[in-house]
């Protein structure tokens, strides 16, 4: 046995450029659900796409006045990525933390971090671009200035 405990699990390669807690500026709690685990028993990996896109479309839609339903602007996912790190589980309850990495016209790339509750480094973390575009055309728009007023707040403009 090595010292520094022999139940420790090795961190995976990406661990060290993962953001701790801190880096976020938004957490949403959200519950595992019996059906989220696989049969190797931890979230399947699927399932951290729908928790990204829960965090991400929750705080459009509350701090942004994103209407879903009706609005003539939406956000389109363009492109996203996972991390895994270490395994969540039902019954935990993660907090899906949020921050904007990049903020242009008609496009936003947010990093998101997936921690077990009261963790400081995540158990995943990854990224999401969004691409607003108009309902109908399906073409480009400029962000809401509601909307991207919700995202500045979210921008990391520290030096």
């Amino acid at each position: 046995m090595s010292a520094g405990g022999a139940n420790r699990v090795k961190p995976m390669p990406n661990e060290a450029k993962a953001p701790a807690r801190d880096a976020f500026r938004h957490f949403l709690p959200i519950a595992t659900r019996w059906m989220d685990n696989d049969v190797y028993g931890h979230v399947n990996n699927v399932v951290y796409y729908a928790y990204f896109d829960t965090v991400i479309n929750r705080y459009l839609i509350d701090e942004g006045g994103l209407d879903i339903a009706g609005g003539g602007t939406i956000g389109v996912c363009v492109e996203s990525h996972c991390a895994y790190l270490r395994p969540v589980a039902f019954p935990d309850t993660i907090d899906a933390g949020l921050r904007v990495a990049h903020l242009g016209r008609s496009s936003v790339r947010y990093e998101i971090g997936i921690f077990g509750q009261g963790q400081a480094e995540p158990s995943a973390h990854g990224w999401f671009v969004h691409v607003f575009v108009d309902r109908l055309t399906r073409r480009p728009a400029p962000l809401p200035e509601r909307i991207r007023a919700a995202l500045e707040r979210l921008t990391d403009t520290s030096p």
